[in-house]
């Protein structure tokens, strides 16, 4: 095979690319019905090389979702349950004893995957937590002092559920902002319910996605096109200011303790960068950095307890933010 050429046939070509990426949405939708924001939000982190936080109560089809994504981009994904017992070694992988040659050997954990999705990250304890930072942002895992790569690409993509908060342990805000985005999976609307149910009336079985019609449709080779693509968009002065110009109005906002850090101007440049290439443009434009501003910033602000009392939220604060800053024209 053409080292260029993925199994799904792709060149890596950026046109071929984009509209590779584009068929993911029709792919994924024959597994995981009205759900086109979140794939939308999942295929941005991977041109970002960045992660996920999936937030929504359970049953939304958070799991569903990325394995839906790992099959129709031909990706390794693996799923760890995270629990209050959980060990970061079970995370990672470890040294362990081999008596036939009197010599320990490293096995693998299930981060060394290209999709890891962990489930329910808030119900470990924070040192379990913390043994994804260092995959998440070295891109690899060290054990025994000795550092092993992670597979390209690498996308971590953690649930939590934001009504149950007994016997959890909430991610702390430095933990929050390595996370790219967060996004919310909504309950469907009344339609989307009737077809998911009909689905499953007429034979739908969620745990084999090829009976689904599921196939791959992108490859590793559309991701790294997309990505050299996506680098060469343009980003003029007065966008970059005007990203600045909002990150600043959160670190001034009488209802926020916290404001977005530098990392989060930059999260936010990227990930707008990323859309404007996906929307067919190689540029970026205002409407660019607010369709991705919610996302991007709602887990790297944090409310004062009186705004939360009166019923403001992140995202209604942010959302105040982008009415008020002035938009360059």
């Amino acid at each position: 095979m053409d080292p260029t050429t993925d199994n799904a046939g792709n060149t890596g070509d950026p046109g071929t690319a984009r509209a590779s990426l584009e068929a993911l949405r029709a792919e994924i939708a024959k597994a995981v019905v009205g759900q086109d924001p979140a794939v939308t939000g999942l295929v941005v982190a991977l041109l970002c090389r960045g992660h996920v936080l999936l937030e929504g109560v359970p049953g939304v089809a958070k799991t569903l979702l990325v394995r839906a994504l790992a099959s129709a981009l031909e990706l390794d994904t693996k799923r760890v349950q995270f629990t209050p017992d959980l060990m970061p070694s079970d995370v990672t992988g470890s040294l362990v004893y081999d008596t036939r040659t009197a010599e320990f050997s490293f096995q693998p954990g299930p981060v060394f995957t290209n999709l890891l999705l962990a489930d329910e990250i808030n119900r470990t304890p924070p040192k379990t937590q913390s043994s994804l930072l260092e995959a998440m942002e070295e891109r690899q895992v060290t054990v025994d002092g000795t550092p092993r790569p992670l597979p390209d690409p690498f996308l971590v993509a953690a649930t939590q559920n934001p009504v149950e908060y007994e016997g959890t342990y909430p991610l702390p805000e430095a933990q929050l902002d390595r996370f790219l985005l967060k996004l919310t999976i909504p309950l469907p609307s009344r339609q989307d319910e009737i077809d998911v149910l009909t689905r499953h009336a007429e034979g739908f079985n969620p745990r084999d996605l090829r009976a689904a019609g599921v196939r791959p449709v992108a490859g590793p080779a559309d991701l790294e096109a997309a990505r050299a693509a996506v680098a060469k968009t343009t980003i003029s002065p007065a966008i970059t200011a005007y990203v600045v110009d909002i990150c600043r109005a959160t670190r001034e906002s009488p209802s926020l303790t916290l404001g977005v850090s530098p990392r989060g101007a930059t999260a936010l440049l990227a990930t707008a960068r990323a859309w404007a290439w996906l929307t067919g443009r190689d540029y970026v434009i205002p409407d660019d950095v607010k369709a991705l501003a919610l996302p991007t910033l709602r887990h790297r602000v944090q409310l004062r307890p009186e705004a939360e009392m009166e019923g403001v939220t992140a995202d209604s604060v942010i959302n105040a933010i982008l009415a008020h800053v002035p938009v360059p024209r």
